[in-house]
């Protein structure tokens, strides 16, 4: 089994020249948290509308296709890292029941206030706790959960090889987790057409409806500079999960990835 202390001593160590991508931009590895940290202060409050509107409804259904493959039982323990607001760890809640719990963990405060109202309107409350902390140093023992997932977030982290090797340390022996991420579509026209969607509308809506166009460019970069399904694959099974597997949804525009602990 992989050392994952190797994996976030080796591989993590942010220095002080250390740079990490902000979407195309190489910035200094410390500032990129202070910049996403921004990114989402700026579009919290619009952010569940937006994705609405800028994927046709569609990230719902990808969203219920993630959460259904993670197969959730009553009384699981489940942490959604990067939670937001809290789209994942509604669906979950409800597959795991009045004995379960989720964990909606996410850095941002802003996003995690931003989706309290849902969750308090589907009478979750009881089953759905909140803690703003870092996902690259998850604040819980090792093995303390069924579940961990992570929904359009993991793309923002610093260093995503500490927050899946984190994810891993928290799930106990036979634990599952689910990542849900952005992707490029596999068919050549339509990513053609994708392409131009993301780079121009996209960015448009964004200034039109919050006001940050910056935003909504960010968003089209970070997922073009994010790894392929293939590449994604290889680094979980570096971390030490084993059953990797991927499931292109919409042609490959978003992509499920699933491992046990």
């Amino acid at each position: 089994m992989p050392d994952n202390n190797k994996i976030k001593n080796s591989d993590n160590q942010t220095s002080a020249d250390e740079s990490a991508s902000f979407g195309y931009q190489q910035v200094p590895a410390q500032e990129k948290v202070k910049l996403v940290q921004r990114h989402f202060d700026s579009i919290a409050v619009k952010y569940d509308f937006m994705n609405s509107l800028l994927s046709f409804g569609l990230h719902y259904l990808w969203k219920r296709a993630a959460v259904k493959m993670l197969d959730l039982k009553p009384a699981d323990r489940v942490i959604d890292v990067c939670g937001g607001t809290a789209d994942l760890a509604i669906l979950a809640a409800r597959c795991v029941g009045p004995e379960g719990r989720v964990i909606v963990y996410d850095f941002n405060r802003a996003m995690m206030e931003a989706g309290k109202n849902k969750v308090r309107s589907a009478l979750l409350d009881a089953r759905i706790k909140y803690i703003q902390g870092d996902a690259e140093q998850i604040s819980f023992p090792d093995g303390q959960f069924d579940a961990a997932m992570v929904g359009f977030g993991i793309r923002n982290l610093t260093h995503r090889e500490k927050g899946f090797a984190e994810m891993y340390r928290v799930l106990k022996p036979g634990g599952k987790m689910m990542c849900l991420e952005f992707s490029r579509p596999t068919a050549t026209v339509f990513r053609w057409l994708y392409d131009m969607y993301s780079f121009y509308i996209m960015p448009f809506a964004g200034k039109l409806f919050t006001g940050s166009r910056t935003a909504y460019t960010y968003l089209p970069e970070s997922i073009r500079v994010f790894p392929s399904p293939e590449q994604l694959s290889t680094l979980l099974e570096k971390i030490g999960f084993t059953q990797v597997t991927y499931c292109k949804l919409t042609n490959g525009i978003a992509v499920v990835h699933l491992g046990v602990k």
